[in-house]
């Protein structure tokens, strides 16, 4: 993840500046929630002589939190490439290359599953806040099964359609 974020830097290559700030914060909120659930691992393991509870809150709070920029992010995205696979300049002027469009539909489409695959993993998320936090702690064992399933099918399809196996596969 370090490497990525590293990489990545402040996403002077991305075009839009709510994007490009949202994607910087998701990075930070997921490498401040790495050493969060780590210490937290160590204190439940009797590594480390601090309380567990705290860590384990802290590190779903920034879970959250990334995933909550992610969703927003990947809606941008969604609204931007949508809006110009079907805006006016592009009907009026000049059409789309077919590659150019079916790469934009592919990647409006693979946003979407990373939506749907960040909600379903922020429902869990909130689920694992302390009680009084929204719906923390109110879902019964197989929601949180069947939305961490969900979550897993959709990150899976999503490589197998990146692998280019699934092209000839569609939603």
């Amino acid at each position: 993840m370090f490497i990525y974020t590293k990489q990545y830097g402040l996403g002077a290559e991305e075009e839009d500046v709510f994007v490009r700030c949202v994607s910087v914060l998701g990075n930070l909120a997921d490498q401040l929630y790495y050493p969060c659930e780590h210490i937290a691992w160590a204190a439940d393991a009797k590594i480390l002589r601090v309380d567990s509870a705290r860590w384990w809150t802290l590190s779903t709070v920034f879970w959250g939190l990334s995933l909550l920029l992610g969703i927003a992010r990947s809606l941008r995205m969604v609204l931007t490439l949508r809006w110009k696979l079907r805006g006016p300049a592009v009907a009026f002027t000049s059409r789309l290359p077919r590659s150019k469009r079916r790469a934009m539909e592919a990647q409006v489409q693979s946003e979407v599953l990373t939506l749907l695959s960040n909600a379903a993993d922020l429902a869990n998320a909130v689920h694992w806040l302390p009680p009084g936090v929204l719906w923390a702690g109110r879902f019964p064992p197989w929601l949180v099964g069947l939305l961490g399933t969900i979550s897993s099918l959709l990150s899976m399809y999503q490589a197998v359609l990146a692998s280019g196996q699934g092209e000839a596969t569609t939603l």
